[in-house]
């Protein structure tokens, strides 16, 4: 059986992920932060714990501590409430500082840090209620659900544990003064809270990767889609002069590797440069492996230099070969006769032994139809069209 084109089964695309960012919708675990939250603020508890539960006992203590002053003068009660409560609000600061932070960071945990307008500005579509309908009994709502219960009923194991476990103390503690108590019952309540804690990482562990194996699920395209995105994208011209771009680098890179395959290279001497090639087994003519001006001239000699390949200078063969001959394409040929003697006296240069004199270096004679400028334009061109 064939597949069916409207089967979501590939993999999104970047610019698909991308644009469902921008819309807001990325892979998000609440269970990840509320679990850091809480770890969060048991370990500042823990480390703070001794002085918090000693400074609120005692506030608490000087609270029902009333001075004759504060008796005869009833609108005294406001400021020292108002004092109370500010030196309440800075002793638990910490814990709140440090469990905003660590909620601001995990929030991003899982689909990064990202703001976008559209995913808070008002859709009529979640007005529909036939969508609302398919949104709560649809998979996600059937997953959600069955994450609750599972939470509460872990959350509520834990508690019933602990609640058990430490009953009699709970009982104990209405019989004790109150600093002893208080500090009873901080040790009671910083357990129980680490417990809790533990319990919510292994919920946060299970449901961060289901949340982002879910909302890759979610924005899985079908063929059609991924076919219909590439020809957008390769329409685009910016993405075309991307791919000309990159086309051109690849080919540079082919062109320079050629080089050291090159006879001679012809320079001008420094804004062209030319690498010839020459099989004399064949009948063929020179093929021009290599061109190039200026910066990739520069290179092309370096190269040569680099696999010991002669350098010729010759601006006007140089220029001549550079504005009619193509990469991989054998040389015009009104240009054999100059290029014959580059080429012969190149090959003497592997020849010559001690005691031989080596032979002249030629001055090659490029045709008057072809010699041009450092702009490509003929410096003769009526002769030419004669």
């Amino acid at each position: 059986m064939s597949e069916s084109g409207s089967e979501r089964t590939e993999e999104p695309t970047a610019r698909r992920l991308r644009r469902a960012r921008e819309d807001g919708q990325v892979a998000r675990s609440t269970e990840l932060p509320a679990a850091a939250v809480m770890i969060a603020a048991v370990f500042t508890l823990l480390m703070t714990g001794g002085v918090l539960v000693s400074r609120l006992s005692g506030m608490l203590k000087s609270s029902f501590t009333f001075d004759r002053r504060t008796l005869d003068t009833p609108t005294l009660l406001p400021a020292t409430f108002a004092s109370q409560m500010l030196e309440a609000l800075i002793l638990v600061l910490p814990v709140m500082a440090v469990t905003a932070i660590v909620a601001i960071l995990a929030s991003g945990a899982t689909g990064g840090f990202h703001f976008s307008l559209k995913s808070v500005a008002p859709k009529f579509s979640k007005l529909s209620p036939l969508e609302g309908i398919k949104r709560m009994l649809g998979t996600r709502a059937a997953v959600e659900l069955l994450k609750s219960l599972a939470k509460f009923a872990l959350v509520a194991g834990v508690l019933w544990a602990l609640v058990d476990k430490h009953m009699n103390e709970l009982i104990h503690l209405g019989n004790m003064n109150l600093e002893p108590a208080l500090a009873i019952a901080g040790t009671l309540l910083t357990k129980s809270a680490l417990w809790l804690t533990l319990s919510l990482v292994l919920i946060a562990a299970l449901d961060a990767p289901y949340q982002r194996w879910s909302f890759m699920k979610r924005m899985r395209m079908t063929k059609q889609e991924v076919k219909d995105e590439m020809k957008d994208m390769e329409g685009r011209p910016e993405v075309k002069q991307q791919i000309r771009r990159r086309q051109r680098e690849m080919a540079n890179a082919r062109m320079m590797q050629s080089v050291k395959d090159a006879d001679v290279v012809i320079t001008n001497p420094e804004h062209f440069a030319i690498a010839l090639s020459y099989d004399p087994s064949s009948d063929g003519a020179p093929i021009l492996l290599a061109k190039g001006a200026d910066h990739m001239a520069a290179r092309i000699r370096e190269e040569a230099r680099l696999h010991g390949v002669e350098i010729f200078s010759s601006p006007q063969l140089a220029r001549a070969l550079y504005f009619t001959t193509e990469v991989n394409k054998t040389i015009p040929e009104a240009l054999y006769h100059a290029v014959a003697p580059v080429i012969a006296y190149v090959f003497s240069l592997a020849q010559v032994r001690p005691g031989v004199e080596p032979m002249p270096r030629p001055q090659p004679k490029v045709p008057a139809s072809m010699r041009f400028n450092a702009k490509g334009e003929l410096e003769n061109p009526v002769e030419r069209q004669a």
